[in-house]
């Protein structure tokens, strides 16, 4: 396990993340830049060695509820794969999507959902019910894919 001084030496060679001092010794990294209003991309790196990054919009990473994945024994390798991950994930290029008409989504049993783009949000419909809301279309898409789901 990589200790905290390992980890903010690490976190500190991203010049575009901003140290902010918190609580209890430890500290967060903002990306100001950050195209969504998610602007933190490590949390609550604490001195004892643990702490979090952003990844609710990469997929391949456990997270917790709020899309945190926990680095407590990530390699050097790792952290920076990760965190630069996340930093993509929350850049104004990676979320200038070009927004496609609504789309119709069938599963096996012929039910339907759609899928529209409304306010900033991907939102799924079960007719008038609203059944999801997403940050990206990937993330509505995946959701969509992963409840057993095609576009029509």
């Amino acid at each position: 396990m990589l200790t905290f001084e390992e980890k903010l030496s690490i976190i500190n060679t991203f010049p575009e993340l901003i140290r902010k001092d918190i609580s209890m010794g430890r500290v967060n990294f903002h990306y100001e830049k950050s195209a969504l209003d998610k602007k933190i991309v490590v949390h609550n790196l604490h001195p004892n060695g643990n702490g979090f990054v952003y990844t609710r919009s990469i997929g391949n990473y456990e997270t917790d509820n709020k899309g945190m994945t926990n680095i407590r024994d990530y390699t050097e390798n790792e952290l920076v794969d990760i965190i630069q991950q996340a930093i993509n994930s929350l850049s104004p290029e990676a979320n200038a999507e070009i927004i496609p008409d609504d789309e119709t989504w069938i599963n096996a049993n012929e039910q339907t959902l759609l899928l529209c783009y409304e306010d900033g949000l991907w939102n799924v419909y079960a007719g008038q019910d609203l059944d999801g809301s997403f940050h990206s279309y990937n993330q509505a898409t995946q959701f969509l894919d992963e409840e057993g789901f095609e576009r029509k």
